[in-house]
């Protein structure tokens, strides 16, 4: 696991919190707010996951 999963993860829980605390006091701009910072974390957990793919078949080569 590398850095960047783990911002990503973590943004995507903090977003999804934002989302949900903006439904509790209805305000549109915090859902949407929270939604755009999982959006953010899915795609930087998704870039992890891609460096993690690469180095896992690098060293799969080297064997």
């Amino acid at each position: 696991m590398n850095k960047d999963q783990v911002k990503g993860k973590v943004k995507e829980v903090g977003g999804k919190i934002q989302e949900e605390a903006g439904k509790l006091v209805g305000s549109s701009e915090q859902q949407a707010k929270g939604l755009n910072k999982q959006a953010e974390g899915k795609l930087q957990k998704g870039f992890g996951d891609a460096k993690e793919a690469v180095k896992d078949i690098a060293k799969g080569n080297r064997n």
